[in-house]
This record gives C-alpha cells, sequence and structure tokens, in this order.
C-alpha cells in the first residue's frame, strides 16, 4: 500500500472517528445520560466535582485501596514518561519518514 493510500485511508478514519464522538457526545448531552436528578449545573454537570457532597452519593465502601498511594503515582508518572518517549519515537519515524531530519528535532524537544 503506498503512502498517499494510507493518509487518505487515516484521515477517513479520523473523520469517521470525530464524527462519531460528537454525535455520541451529543446524544449523552441531549438524553441526559450520566447527570443526578437534583443537580443541575448546566455543562458543569457532568463533572463530579461540581456536585455537592458528592461523597455521600457515592458508595464509598466500593472504592477501598488495598495498595499504597505512592504506587498509582509511581504509575501515572512512569506512564506519563512512557506516553512521552512513544511520542518521540513517533515524531522521529514520521520525520524520516518524510525526508526531515530529526535528530535536531528530539534535541530541541528534550531540552538539549
Amino acid at each position: 500500500m503506498n503512502k498517499s493510500k494510507k493518509s487518505i485511508i487515516f484521515g477517513a478514519v479520523t473523520v469517521i472517528m470525530a464524527v462519531t464522538v460528537l454525535v455520541l457526545a451529543g446524544y449523552i448531552m441531549f438524553n441526559r445520560l450520566g447527570l443526578v436528578e437534583g443537580y443541575d449545573f448546566g455543562i458543569g454537570a457532568y463533572y463530579y466535582v461540581d456536585i455537592p457532597d458528592f461523597e455521600k452519593i457515592v458508595d464509598q465502601d466500593a472504592f477501598n485501596n488495598k495498595v499504597p498511594m505512592w504506587v498509582y503515582i509511581t504509575l501515572f508518572i512512569a506512564w506519563g514518561w512512557l506516553m512521552w518517549r512513544l511520542w518521540l519515537f513517533i515524531d522521529k519515524k514520521s520525520s524520516k519518514d518524510n525526508g526531515e531530519e530529526s535528530e535536531h528535532r528530539e534535541k530541541d524537544i528534550m531540552g538539549g
């Protein structure tokens, strides 16, 4: 498969996904799915931090942690680092595919 066919397919998939996401988001908002009755905060109602006394609405016993908080923080930071490295790898690969010099771009991104 040549490069232009790949870009056409990628573009079509991107458009289909974007339209699907927007239609589903509109459907969710129009039908007021996921809202707690009696709490109307407009668009902010979809964020639990805007609901007063949210901790009383949710059953706290269902969310017991068996792992210390530092493990979650470490996993979060490790995930962020891995995604950053993946981004650099993809950027470097796409620069090589486009015939650009990518070494200086990686140094710019990494601050070197």
